[in-house]
Parts: C-alpha cells; sequence; structure tokens
C-alpha cells in the first residue's frame, strides 16, 4: 500500500514507492526560512531529487539571447543544492540497508505538524535474512536558525555488527534542464572547495559558487551510544566528509546516533569566519542536545498553532490539507531574515529558487495577520534591494523604482521581456504589502525605516509610466498584468487599481513621517500630483457587456477556441504559441478576478458578480496561483460550491500534484491560497478600510473556524450552519464588522451572530475541460 494517509495533525506515506519519491521529497521538506531541506531518505539512495538549499545562495550563469536588446538582463541566478548533511548510510554485517534490495517489512515516513519534525520507521531484512529496525527523526531548527539535525536509532533483532557512515557532501549531481521553462538551470559542480577539516566526530566543509562569488561553509557534530567495541574514524576531502563508526550490538540493544549540523554562507566573509560561525552553530546545538531542540520546536510551533489554526469539520482530508499548507508557508519565512521568499519556498529547484511576486500578493498576507515578525523581515529583504529596483528603473528610461519580475538577490534576471520586465505591478504588489501590514500592525518604526520609502520610490514609477491623457484621466500603457496570456496592454485594471492604492498609501506614509519624506526629497506639489493621477486613475469598462474590460479592448478580442483545444495541450504556454495567446481571450491566471479581490472597494456588488461570470468562462488556471483567488470571489458572489471547488483544488495542488511538477518543489503561492480561500472566502475577510468579516459556510462542512492576529490582537471566527462566532485568543479588544454591522469583541465574551443568506449568484461556466474537480466533502 502506498499513499497518503489521512490525518489532523501530519503526513504519513506507509510502504516505498520508488516512482514517488520526487514529490514526496517536496512535501516532506523541512525548512525554517533559511535553511531547506527535501525529505530524501535518510540513506540518499533511492532518490528522486536531492536537494540542501540556503536562502539566497546561488550561481549566476549567462542568459542566451536569440536577438538581445537595450535593457535586457545578462545574468541569471539559479538556487545552488548546498552540502548535503542529511546522508547517514548503514550496513548490517556488511550489507548496506538499500531499500531496493532485500525486504521492507514494514516502511513508513510521517511529517508531524506539531512536532516539526520527519519521522521514519522501516523494519529491514537484509538479503541474507538479518532483520532491523531503523527509525530516525529530523529537524531544521525554527529556534535556532543555522541548526539541523537528525536523530538515528539502529536496533538489530539478532547479536550484529553494525556499521554507521554519515557524511558532508558537496557537488552532488541535479536534474537536467528540460523544456519546462518552470525546471531549474542545470549546474554542474558549482561549489568550487576552499577548506577542509575533520577530527574526531566534527567536520568542516567550506565551499564558494564560481561565478557569483558566494562562500558557504557547512558542518556536522555527532553523539554515539552503542554496544561493546565501537571505534569510529573520520576522514575530509575536498567535497567529501565522513564519520564511520562501527559497534557489536547485542539483540535488544541500539545504536544510537545524533547528528548536528550547521550552515553559514556570506558574500564577504572569509572562510575562517565562516568556520567560526559553523562551529558555533554546532556548539550550540549540542549544548541544547536532542531533547532540547525537540522541545525548541513544538514550543515554537504550539505558538504558531495558537494564531493560525484553522479547523474544519466535515471533510478530514481538507482538515490535513490546510495544516499542511500553513506549516509549509510557516517554513517558508519563520526566518528568512531579511532573504526573499522562493516561489517554491526551500523545497525544491523549481523557477531556480527566485522569488516573485507571488511573495507579496499571497503567501505576505498570510504571514502578516499569523507571523507578522516574518512578513516584516521579507518586507526588509525588498527594502534592501531599493538600489537594484532604482537602477532597473534608470535602465528603463522610467523614475522611481521598477522591482524584478524574478530574482534571488534583488536584480531582474527575467529573460523573458513582455512576462517578465512589462510586468510593473510587481512593484504595486509590494506597495500594497506594505500598506497592508501596516495596518495590520502599527509598526511605526517598519513604518518609518522602510515602508515610507517602498511606497515613495513606487509611487515616482507610476508617475514615470503613466501620463493624463487628453481626456483628462490618468492612464498606464504598455504593461503586463497578472494574467501572462494578455502582455503590453494599456490600463490593465489590476495594475490601476494597485498603482492607485500605492500613490494613495504613499501620500499617507509621507503625511505620517514627514522627516522620512524630506530625506526622499518628496515636495508637497509631488504629493498632490500623486493623489490627482489616483483620483482620475483609468479604469476601463465595456458598457455593452456590462463588465470591467481586463484591459482596454480585450472584451474586443477574438474568443479563444475552448472546444477545440485538447486537454492534454494544457497548460497553453508548453503547447500554443504566446503570440495567438496575447490577442485572445484566454487568460492563463485570475486577473480582473484578482483585483476586485484585494481592490474590491472599487467595486459594486452587481459590478462583481457580472465580472466574475464573464472571467471565468475564460479562465484556465494554467497556473497555480488563480484557484485560491477565484474561490474568494465565487465565495463572494454566492456561488459556495463553486468557491469550496476552488479552495480544494488550491489545498491540493500539491498533495495530489495537480500540476505534475511537485517534484520541483512546493507551490507556495497555492499553498497560501488555500489560507486566502478559507479566510477571505468563506471567512469573507477584507482589509480595505479596517478589518471586517462576512462568513459563510460552504455546503457539506459542518463547521469552519480560523485564527488570526490583528494589531496585537489574536483571535478566532467559528462558522457554522446560520451563525459565526468571534472569540479573543489573547489582547483585545476588537473592533471589526460582521457583514457590514460594526462588532466590539471583548476578552471573556464571544460574539454570536447570525449568517444572512448569501446572494444569488450569477450563472457561471468553464472553458472546456478546465473546471475544478469536484469534491464531495469527507
Amino acid at each position: 500500500m502506498t499513499g497518503y494517509d489521512i490525518g489532523p495533525w501530519s503526513l504519513r506515506w506507509r510502504g516505498l514507492s520508488v516512482p514517488d519519491l520526487r514529490r514526496t521529497e517536496s512535501t516532506f521538506a523541512l525548512s525554517n526560512g533559511h535553511i531547506g531541506m527535501r525529505g530524501t531518505l535518510d540513506e540518499g539512495e533511492p532518490r528522486g531529487l536531492p536537494g540542501t538549499y540556503l536562502n539566497g545562495f546561488y550561481e549566476e550563469h549567462a542568459l542566451p539571447y536569440g536577438e538581445a536588446g537595450y535593457g535586457y538582463p545578462e545574468a541569471g541566478q539559479t538556487v545552488v543544492n548546498v552540502t548535503d548533511g542529511k546522508v547517514i548510510r548503514l550496513l548490517v554485517e556488511d550489507e548496506p540497508l538499500d531499500m531496493r534490495y532485500g525486504r521492507a517489512l514494514e516502511h513508513e515516513r510521517e511529517l508531524d505538524f506539531r512536532t516539526g519534525t520527519l519521522r521514519r520507521r522501516t523494519v529491514w531484512e537484509s538479503p541474507t535474512g538479518r532483520k532491523v529496525t531503523v527509525t530516525s527523526e529530523r529537524l531544521v531548527s525554527f529556534t535556532q536558525r543555522a541548526v539541523a539535525a537528525i536523530h538515528y536509532v539502529v536496533e538489530p533483532e539478532d547479536d550484529l555488527q553494525l556499521v554507521l557512515q554519515s557524511d558532508l557532501l558537496a557537488n552532488e549531481p541535479i536534474e537536467e534542464r528540460s523544456g519546462d521553462p518552470r525546471v531549474a538551470a542545470a549546474l554542474d559542480a558549482p561549489l568550487v572547495a576552499e577548506f577542509r577539516w575533520a577530527e574526531g566526530k566534527r567536520a568542516v566543509l567550506a565551499h564558494r559558487t564560481r561565478h557569483s562569488g558566494l562562500r558557504l561553509a557547512a558542518g556536522m557534530d555527532h553523539e554515539l551510544e552503542a554496544g561493546n567495541g565501537l571505534r569510529s574514524h573520520i576522514h575530509a576531502e575536498d567535497d567529501l566528509v565522513r564519520f564511520t563508526a562501527a559497534a557489536d550490538v547485542p539483540a535488544g540493544n541500539a545504536l544510537r546516533l545524533t547528528k548536528y549540523l550547521g550552515y553559514g554562507w556570506s558574500t564577504q566573509r572569509s572562510v575562517p569566519a565562516l568556520r567560526a560561525q559553523v562551529e558555533a552553530a554546532l556548539a550550540g546545538a549540542r549544548q541544547t542536545g536532542w531533547q532540547g531542540l525537540l522541545a525548541e520546536q513544538k514550543a515554537f510551533l504550539d505558538d504558531f498553532w495558537e494564531v493560525a489554526d484553522i479547523e474544519v469539520d466535515g471533510d478530514e482530508e481538507l482538515q490535513q490539507a490546510m495544516r499542511f499548507a500553513l506549516f509549509h508557508i510557516l517554513q517558508a519565512g519563520a526566518r528568512g531574515e531579511t532573504r526573499a521568499i522562493p516561489g517554491k519556498g526551500l523545497t525544491g529547484p523549481g523557477y531556480d529558487g527566485h522569488a516573485f511576486w507571488d511573495s507579496e500578493m499571497f503567501v505576505l498576507p498570510v504571514l502578516t495577520y499569523t507571523v507578522p515578525d516574518a512578513a516584516r523581515d521579507a518586507l526588509r529583504w525588498r527594502h534592501s534591494t531599493v538600489d537594484k529596483a532604482r537602477d532597473r528603473a534608470q535602465v528603463l528610461g522610467q523614475h522611481g523604482a521598477a522591482f524584478p519580475w524574478r530574482s534571488i538577490n534583488g536584480a531582474e534576471c527575467s529573460a523573458y521581456w513582455p512576462a517578465g520586465t512589462a510586468a510593473f505591478h510587481v512593484s504595486g504588489g509590494i506597495a500594497h504589502a506594505v500598506a497592508q501590514y501596516h495596518a495590520a500592525t502599527g509598526d511605526e518604526e517598519f513604518d518609518r525605516e522602510c515602508g515610507t520609502e517602498l511606497l515613495v520610490e513606487t509611487a515616482r514609477l507610476w508617475m514615470s509610466l503613466g501620463h493624463h491623457d487628453k481626456h483628462g484621466g490618468f492612464r498606464i500603457d504598455g504593461v503586463t498584468g497578472p494574467d501572462e496570456y494578455s502582455a503590453i496592454v494599456d490600463n490593465n485594471v489590476y495594475t490601476n487599481l494597485i498603482a492607485q492604492k500605492n500613490l494613495r498609501e504613499a501620500a499617507e506614509a509621507c503625511e505620517r513621517n514627514p522627516a522620512t519624506a524630506s530625506a526622499l526629497e518628496v515636495h508637497p506639489d509631488e504629493r498632490t500630483a500623486w493623489l490627482e493621477a489616483a483620483m482620475r486613475m483609468r479604469v476601463p469598462f465595456d458598457a455593452l457587456l456590462g463588465v470591467h474590460q481586463q484591459a482596454e479592448g480585450f472584451t474586443a478580442h477574438a474568443e479563444w477556441d475552448f472546444a477545440g483545444t485538447d486537454p492534454g495541450q494544457y497548460p497553453l504556454l508548453l503547447s500554443k504559441p504566446y503570440f495567438d495567446l496575447y490577442r485572445k481571450q484566454v487568460i492563463k491566471q485570475a486577473d480582473l478576478v484578482l483585483a476586485m479581490h484585494v481592490r474590491g472597494d472599487a467595486f459594486t456588488a452587481a459590478e462583481k458578480a457580472a465580472n466574475f461570470a464573464y472571467y471565468e468562462a475564460r479562465t484556465v488556471r494554467d497556473s497555480s496561483l488563480s484557484a485560491g483567488t477565484q474561490s474568494v470571489l465565487a465565495a463572494e458572489v454566492g456561488a459556495l460550491q463553486l468557491a469550496y471547488d476552488y479552495l480544494a483544488e488550491a489545498a491540493f495542488t500539491d498533495l495530489h500534484d495537480l500540476h505534475d511538477n511537485v517534484h520541483n518543489g512546493l507551490h507556495m503561492a497555492s499553498l497560501a491560497g488555500a489560507w486566502i480561500g478559507v479566510v477571505a472566502g468563506f471567512g469573507g475577510m477584507r482589509d480595505h478600510s479596517g478589518l471586517t468579516f462576512a462568513p459563510r459556510l460552504p455546503p457539506g462542512l459542518d463547521r469552519l473556524a480560523f485564527r488570526m492576529s490583528f494589531q496585537g490582537i489574536r483571535f478566532s471566527v467559528a462558522i457554522t450552519r446560520g451563525e459565526a462566532t468571534y472569540r479573543i485568543v489573547a489582547g483585545g479588544p476588537l473592533r471589526t464588522a460582521h457583514h457590514g454591522e460594526p462588532v466590539v469583541v471583548e476578552p471573556g465574551a464571544p460574539v454570536t451572530l447570525p449568517i444572512p443568506e448569501p446572494p444569488t449568484p450569477p450563472e457561471v461556466h468553464q472553458p472546456a475541460h478546465r473546471e475544478p474537480a469536484r469534491r464531495v466533502p469527507g
């Protein structure tokens, strides 16, 4: 039997399926936002795609162009599979434990969302009939940022000689590049050895990248408990250190190994400095000990679940998927600390380890309302790259800051012009996240030191990109919105509305922080111009059809032949020319629909219903970003079953491998989209002006509850059939609104209110073969 067991607080796989290793290595990945380790087997083989990553550690490579042009980025960046410390091999009377040989009488692995560890239990019989039980537990520490650890135990059924080999291994081979642009570039031995040292049970390797000039150090240390005649030695080479221990272990006894790992990297620090950093991390880990690390990990997660848990009564599989999503979002951002949150987190090399706009528009809302310190740190990384964004704007002939479509270090490294450089909404999304974070936390220090500058420089970009037309409107032409199947368009509604908010927020930030505004040379006339442009922002509307145009002229484009498109041709980016996609009404992912979520204050209820029906029929969801947003708007317009189906699609994108690429890493934005589908969709949470709710329960569920934090107040919202209950968990009181009616929730005094009937939904249908999978809760 193979597959995931359904359980509320863990993800368990029983049995061994070698073809499935690549995807389970992603789902079982451990990370703290600084270190990431794919869930490979302890023995290192069999394996799908090995990977250990340090956030921000990358190699440069040339970007090839058939015909280059001015302003095209010259260097690409690719995440590096760094020194692997996970490998622990076992020999049983000289026979290596390999899951492909002998017999695995029992085998299971379990990712525990409450302990933050990956556990494994195997009962293995060697080809010659010797039996051992192997258990292991692995963690990447949330509390000690540079530390990972593995506890490995072998219990023989008979008196046996056991040999353990514990490795540090650099330059593992990785997957070759395919024709899929979502797959990472292949790097051949990217690490150059600079230092090796091994003594006793401890070792350190140091390497640098050939082109980007980054340097890393990785170290390991061990604690051993064994039977009689324990012998050990350690051996170091440029790309390998191996610690070997041998012991005669009687039946009923065990060989126990605790392996501590430490990592560090820098653009400037020397090998001795990095070695010292890694050895200090190892010393701290050993002082804490394995049990201490476990206790710290659980305490960290206890606090997280108090503020972030989602409860689903009536659908056990969705309950598991929601906690899986939250756990991995936490892993992606918890200890990033002035580094980006990549699109795949640190679970795999997909998209070359780049960060996109996904971070600000999908992942950061989750963190802002659950772990705001992590959201702040991610925004501080954006602020640390503002000079690069200014430089990029200058290259493009603009003012302000043009943040990159995709990057690791803050410099643009997308070689594709229309869907990359022209997607200026990235800068607006950063401004949106800054404003959202400030409203949710009231963090005045961040507002002064980082937020205001980000808002000002992105506002300046819009003033440079846009212009007032002869009819008095402010228009932004020649951009790409979220829908990458429509490039270089005029007045994309999402872009214009996100810019409008950006301009207003920049003016307000300058008023709050006059000293910062003065340092940025913001003149009162400039603020006035921002507000004028915001007031006159063009938002195209097709009066004949009664819907907003995704971009000017979009509704006049030819319709895509959905009925004549074979289901196997999706995603269309891999089977159809972009030229044809650009001139047809076919939408890769929510665009105008996303605008109706994040700028819902700019639309009436009737407009939302009409727009949703129109664009639902043209959206093919070739991006994992789409389903969560479509769930939100479906819930708002009253299509509750459809909203539930889209929520499930977002939640199961990785667990069910719906895009057939989870082997390259998890989809962080889709996991975040599941949270958004619950909280903003069925919870009706909006933060356009203050924090408000309009909860509704989807069909088939008995109860849905979620927790959040707002301005230091932790609270829960529980939705049952016909009513919702608001309760303070810590802090308070909370001032909010329920379906438009003001509510004050006091500590110790939950408030239960009736839920009105949802609106009658518009008639909606999806393109042929692109309906969401219908699930029956249970």
